[in-house]
């Protein structure tokens, strides 16, 4: 036997009890006429005692940090006792001592606050597993998925699992692929989501499904995205959005109780995509804090500012309490807005001064009685700055939002303890292409649109609104689905409008297209980042150390060296060639 308990569970009530222990060594202190080990594992950490008479002082002298070990000993109670730790009213007297597995020096400190740099710890990152942060990012990520399961048993909904290797669609983002030995020049890929496999499920009768499944997207790297993520991805029959809506919103507050004991509303606010991109910027609006937008096009056009009289769209917002901004202050905030991140072409900034009156980078231009009107239609207070974008409609509102996020986590308004869930609804169905020659679907091509919209498919394709929706809280999108296509007439006129001839959207979807005519139900589902989930409910920006093994922001992973290349042998079995540079 390793251990009769584990090193977080000894408390006062065990003075006495004869134990064993197993773990790594935390630390050694050895002060001469007595050496303690703080003795850790998953659970927690017990301290052993060796006094000088005890024999076993000097193999204990001799051991070192991260030494895996077995004791055997008594449960005593500890004359100075340590609040801070769940076993602190209790040690451990040593009776026997064995090495398990020495360990040569870490090369960074298994402490809550690390020595170790980021890529350091990615290269070990068997060893950043043992710090409690990594840990207990883990096994939150571990609560919430079963968590989630025991809500969807409950409600009648069946896990099953769906392949890994499938075909590639050109729909999406770039696919994985992998070669296939024994069908030379075919290839299979792996899933960007299982879209095509759960709405089949539905056609099966499955009529409630879902699984904890791992995705995959060959994306261009981003700093927290990951070539391989997680969803918690749910498909029902017979069931309208509004259903569906109130379904997940129930998931999304069990969630929050469980994990966080933290009561959300039972309801979540919506709102549509056109209203959250003129209202806020963005598709996931941040939504702990105000300062919405304000449209100045009809106060601002035709006044001799070609700045303004140039553009599609003026657009600004109030900032709560920076009047008192200097020069140098606004000069950074316009050397901000101008970096090629954000691209915006200048800032135009208006002081509303405590006591009352104006004072602009554009006083030239427009007087006491126009930066009024500006404030108003701002809602503005004596002692804010207003700051206004222009430029093209998409880009600027989305600049805007930026600097919106930006004001917002300078005045300290992100509250981690607060959380704003809502619902994004109405997205466009399609948008054009960027050659223009046909649509692509801004969610996936078996999208439904919306009926009162499905008039419009012939004539205005974009103005044709999805059945779609996503939830979004504190600004991170953490789900996101819509009802689906079920009739093989509509979901042709669909591959239509993506620029599929009647031929290629069989030879790609002819599978799926066949299975409508079999019966197909209405349906729609739901898929939740898990990842993304865990870090907001644990108030965190990243998604990385939710991640067991995460590859690093170049879509390495740096403790295996992956990617790598393939030996020849490898290469010929698969019958590829890589051309390498002379």
């Amino acid at each position: 036997m390793y251990r009769t308990h584990h090193c977080g569970a000894l408390r006062q009530e065990d003075i006495g009890r004869e134990i064993v222990l197993s773990g790594w060594v935390h630390s050694i202190r050895n002060l001469g006429s007595v050496s303690f080990i703080d003795l850790r594992d998953r659970y927690g950490i017990t301290q052993l005692t060796f006094y000088k008479e005890n024999p076993l002082k000097k193999q204990a002298d001799e051991l070192a940090r991260e030494f895996v070990i077995q004791i055997s000993g008594n449960v005593v109670e500890r004359t100075s006792k340590n609040p801070k730790n769940l076993t602190g009213d209790i040690e451990v007297a040593v009776s026997k001592l064995q090495v398990l597995n020495p360990s040569l020096i870490p090369p960074f400190t298994i402490e809550d606050q690390s020595d170790g740099n980021e890529e350091l710890r990615m290269r070990y990152r068997y060893l950043d597993i043992r710090r409690n942060p990594i840990k207990d990012k883990l096994l939150l990520r571990h609560k919430i998925a079963l968590a989630s399961r025991k809500y969807l048993f409950e409600i009648d909904f069946i896990e099953v699992e769906t392949p890994m290797l499938i075909k590639s669609t050109p729909e999406g983002a770039r696919d994985f692929v992998v070669p296939s030995r024994m069908h030379p020049g075919q290839f299979y890929a792996l899933p960007q989501s299982p879209q095509s496999f759960k709405q089949l499920l539905m056609i099966g009768g499955i009529d409630r499904y879902f699984q904890i499944v791992k995705c995959f997207r060959d994306e261009d790297f981003r700093a927290d995205r990951q070539p391989e993520f997680t969803q918690i991805d749910c498909e029902m029959s017979f069931v309208e959005q509004e259903d569906i809506l109130k379904l997940f919103e129930g998931l999304i507050v069990h969630l929050f109780r469980e994990i966080r004991g933290i009561q959300l509303p039972s309801s979540f606010p919506r709102i549509s995509y056109e209203e959250a991109m003129q209202t806020y910027g963005s598709d996931k609006p941040e939504r702990r804090f105000q300062m919405t937008f304000g449209m100045l096009n009809e106060l601002v056009k035709n006044k001799g500012f070609s700045i303004f009289d140039a553009q599609e769209l003026i657009i600004g917002i109030a900032v709560p309490g920076c009047a008192e901004y200097t020069r140098k202050q606004l000069d950074e905030l316009t050397t901000w807005v101008k970096r090629p991140q954000i691209g915006a072409q200048t800032l135009v900034w208006v002081k509303y001064l405590p006591q009352g009156d104006f004072k602009s980078s554009v006083d030239k231009y427009f007087d006491q009685k126009d930066l009024k009107e500006w404030a108003h239609k701002l809602k503005a207070q004596a002692g804010d700055l207003l700051l206004i974008l222009s430029g093209k409609v998409k880009e600027t509102q989305k600049q805007l939002g930026e600097l919106r996020l930006e004001m917002g986590r300078r005045l300290g308004l992100l509250d981690s303890e607060k959380f704003a869930p809502l619902w994004v609804v109405d997205f466009p169905l399609l948008e054009r292409s960027e050659n223009n020659e046909h649509y692509h679907a801004l969610h996936h091509p078996f999208t439904a649109p919306q009926e009162k919209d499905r008039s419009l498919m012939k004539s205005t394709p974009e103005k044709v609104r999805a059945q779609a929706y996503d939830l979004v809280i504190n600004g991170s999108e953490i789900g996101g689905g819509s009802i689906r296509i079920h009739q093989s007439e509509l979901q042709e006129q669909l591959f239509s409008l993506l620029g599929f001839s009647k031929e290629k959207a069989y030879e790609q979807f002819g599978f799926m297209i066949n299975a409508f005519q079999y019966g197909a139900p209405p349906h729609g589902g739901i898929a939740f980042g898990l990842d993304r989930l865990a870090a907001v409910l644990a108030a965190e920006e990243s998604i990385r150390d939710f991640i067991a093994f995460p590859k690093n922001n170049s879509g390495r992973d740096l403790m295996i060296q992956s990617p790598s290349r393939l030996d020849t042998v490898q290469l010929e079995e698969l019958g590829l060639q890589i051309k390498t540079a002379l």
